[in-house]
């Protein structure tokens, strides 16, 4: 994957200009695209472009056609417009045959499990329609459910935590209710046997906490700000919502300090079809630049407002009222379908937030949740106040291993001197999540406030022919 900063610069007014004229390139076509949610050691995808399997990073829209594999210790979550959730574990390879828009408005989803272990929890409706294939077996799903389907060297395994399924195959067809298991012959013409338990498996905790965070934050966050309820959680867990008069409802992250804007991590990534696209390095980066603006606020900085229609995506995020010297986002005009990084903010070495050898993470007053994994900590609003105070705080973590449960909350903070105050390195490929690693009972150490980074010394770029 050819991977390269972008450093050209154009003048101010017409950079503004493009910006608020760029027509959402995903809304002129029935295709859809879906979010890479959660990505977690070594995950690969395959965008369709002709390149091959590349690095796969958190954000990427996934769009019909994609393939996506996780290796060694990777796992990796796709969220769909709806809230279901797709998870993958090591060993695993999926596909995606379709993803597209009815004329009627309707969702078509196909996905194909060619070998490893998935886990599905399904809240579609029941106009839309959603086929899970693995082997030459097919669910059509039509209502929710919750389910694992897992494929050896001879045979293929469908367990179902919640709801039921119908499983066509080429024995049968199969009904296959609530804590049954099917498993399939693939060496003898498929025949099945169906057991009225569940074996688990060391991921299944895993994937119950995935959707532990997404149950909780979701819950208590402003779903009707959205047309869709995907990355809603995540921003219900990073930042929260307020009123500014004058503006209405308004989203900001956690820790957006002086000289923080919303494009200081990310990427330009070019998909066939549609050219370029930002992505956003932020683990809440997702709903706040595919709808509604960002708006710079006298007093509050730069926060979210949303809006939207369904029909309509930004590939390239709309800006409002941004300072004077600020250029808004332009995506590239270079031929190629490299992926062009944008590192701007205090990162640390690998973009994981992971300082040293040790399981420490360091909060930065700019760094608006990038490196903390989302439900690490529990009370991050509290820290972000913390940090507002102190420019900057170590968190000493410990970590859980698979299949194992986690409480999740951080201690009272210490003041001390023990975070550096010098800005960390910047990444040379899109910042991802930390490998494997889940984060409990932080121990808060304050540091030296630091200097916030240059508010601009960016890299616009003409505007999408």
């Amino acid at each position: 994957m050819l991977i390269r900063k972008a450093s050209i610069c154009f003048p101010v007014l017409a950079a503004l200009v493009c910006s608020l004229l760029a027509v959402p390139s995903f809304a002129d076509s029935q295709v859809r695209i879906v979010r890479l949610s959660d990505v977690e050691g070594n995950v690969q995808i395959d965008r369709n472009t002709g390149q091959g399997y590349e690095k796969a990073f958190l954000n990427l829209p996934v769009t019909q056609g994609v393939k996506l594999r996780a290796k060694d210790e990777g796992r990796a979550e796709i969220e769909f417009e709806n809230g279901s959730t797709l998870r993958i574990i090591p060993g695993t390879v999926i596909e995606f045959p379709e993803l597209s828009l009815r004329d009627s408005g309707a969702k078509a989803t196909a996905v194909k499990v060619q070998e490893g272990t998935v886990y599905l929890n399904f809240n579609g409706a029941k106009d839309d329609e959603f086929t899970l294939s693995f082997g030459r077996e097919k669910i059509a799903l039509t209502h929710s459910v919750h389910l694992r389907v897992a494929i050896g060297d001879t045979d293929a395994t469908l367990a179902v935590f919640k709801g039921d399924v119908e499983v066509e195959s080429p024995s049968g067809t199969v009904q296959v209710g609530k804590k049954q298991t099917a498993t399939f012959d693939l060496a003898d013409q498929d025949k099945y046997k169906l057991a009225k338990n569940l074996d688990k498996d060391p991921y299944d905790a895993w994937d119950k906490q995935q959707e532990d965070y997404h149950q909780r934050y979701l819950n208590s966050s402003y779903t009707n700000y959205s047309p869709y309820a995907y990355g809603m959680s995540d921003l219900s867990y990073y930042g929260n919502y307020f009123n500014v008069p004058g503006y209405g409802t308004m989203w900001q992250p956690y820790f957006a300090g002086a000289g923080w804007d919303p494009f200081m991590n990310g990427s330009w990534v070019w998909y066939p079809g549609f050219g370029y696209t930002w992505v956003s390095s932020y683990p809440w980066g997702w709903t706040p630049y595919r709808y509604g603006s960002w708006l710079y606020v006298p007093n509050y900085g730069w926060a979210w407002q949303p809006g939207g229609s369904r029909l309509g995506w930004n590939t390239i995020p709309r800006v409002i009222n941004p300072p004077r010297q600020f250029i808004p986002p332009q995506a590239p005009t270079t031929s190629g379908h490299g992926t062009i990084v944008v590192g701007r903010g205090p990162v640390t070495p690998a973009g994981s937030g992971i300082v040293g050898s040790g399981n420490k993470v360091v909060i930065h007053d700019a760094s608006a949740g990038l490196g903390i994994p989302r439900g690490s900590i529990r009370n991050l609003d509290k820290v972000s106040q913390h940090v507002k105070q102190e420019g900057s705080v170590t968190a000493t973590v410990h970590t859980t291993p698979v299949g194992t449960s986690t409480v999740m909350s951080a201690s009272p903070a210490v003041r001390g001197t023990s975070a550096s105050g010098s800005s960390a390195p910047r990444t040379a490929a899109p910042a991802s999540r930390v490998s494997s690693p889940r984060m409990s009972s932080p121990e808060i150490r304050s540091g030296p406030p630091r200097s916030s980074p240059a508010p601009h010394s960016t890299t616009p770029h003409s505007p999408p022919k």
